[in-house]
């Protein structure tokens, strides 16, 4: 103890300024920090505002504000705004451009087989799609939910488009996304099986909170894979969407998995909270041939 009286008393003659009072030794702190900051931040011989707010924007990873700012500000001036005006402004920009590169990254990272948009789809070729449904799925709100979509139709009509379409819808929205065939599921949850890392695969898909699993029914499945599909679905249940597109209807989905009890369960499981879209209409394949063929002969006859 006296020892440390002893350092005190010395440390108090060395500085006449300092008390143990908390406040001003945060003052002191903040003076400290703020030196050092500017030794770092500012090239030398040169403490402006302009390297300063260089050096907090590569600190706070804000590329977009330090790109923009100075604009902004041009802009604030002439416009007259607010501190608060232009802070808020600022912000706008930067959470903006990082949203943007998200969802760029999160349409990347799903795999599609091409972009397609709904905003591409023709919804007069399919009058059997309620707008209004598709509407509401295209805000993405079934995803938040863990709620699944099922579009069942025949070949043709536009399955995989709308499916790209609305998985593309929850990528702006935010959600993570993952495209695949069902036949490539099955490679996959069948690779995993074989390693021993079937529980790991199957948590790590779990991470996307929507899985596209289209052409169902085109290419049928043993036992084996039947089963590992089943368990790509249980493990969704209620945590996670799932989104498939089905040439068949259900009552013949024992005919793709070779078994009808696996095939029922995995049916409970999906429609228990699903949208289920039962579509028909012409093949656009075919509506697009008969239409050429229908011009062809029109000039041939002029």
């Amino acid at each position: 103890m006296p020892s440390q009286r002893r350092s005190y008393r010395h440390r108090h003659d060395r500085d006449s300024s300092f008390t143990p009072s908390s406040d001003h030794y945060l003052q002191r702190t903040h003076r400290t920090i703020s030196k050092r900051t500017q030794r770092i931040d500012q090239p030398e011989g040169s403490r402006t505002t302009l390297s300063l707010i260089g050096y907090l924007t590569r600190v706070l990873k804000t590329p977009t504000i330090a790109a923009f700012w100075e604009e902004l500000a041009v802009q604030a001036r002439e416009e007259n705004w607010s501190h608060e005006e232009y802070l808020a402004a600022v912000l706008q920009r930067q959470v903006a451009d990082r949203e943007s590169k998200g969802t760029t990254m999160r349409i990347r990272t799903a795999h599609f087989p091409q972009v397609k948009t709904l905003e591409d789809f023709n919804l007069d070729h399919l009058p059997s799609l309620r707008r209004d449904v598709l509407a509401h799925l295209a805000t993405g709100t079934f995803v938040a939910k863990a709620e699944n979509v099922l579009l069942l139709g025949p070949p043709g009509i536009g399955k995989t488009h709308l499916a790209i379409g609305l998985a593309i819808k929850a990528a702006h929205a935010g959600y993570s996304v993952l495209f695949d065939t069902a036949s490539n599921w099955i490679t996959r949850l069948t690779t995993a099986h074989q390693a021993g890392r079937l529980d790991a695969e199957l948590k790590k898909i779990r991470r996307y909170k929507l899985i596209v699993v289209d052409e169902v029914g085109y290419i049928p499945f043993d036992q084996d894979a039947a089963n590992l599909f089943f368990q790509l679905i249980a493990s969704r249940y209620e945590q996670a969407s799932i989104m498939v597109t089905s040439n068949l209807p259900f009552g013949r989905w024992g005919e793709t998995f070779a078994d009808d009890i696996v095939a029922a369960a995995m049916i409970d499981r999906l429609v228990h909270h699903a949208e289920v879209l039962t579509l028909t209409g012409d093949s656009y394949r075919t509506r697009h041939r008969r239409e050429l063929l229908a011009r062809e002969t029109r000039t041939k006859r002029s």
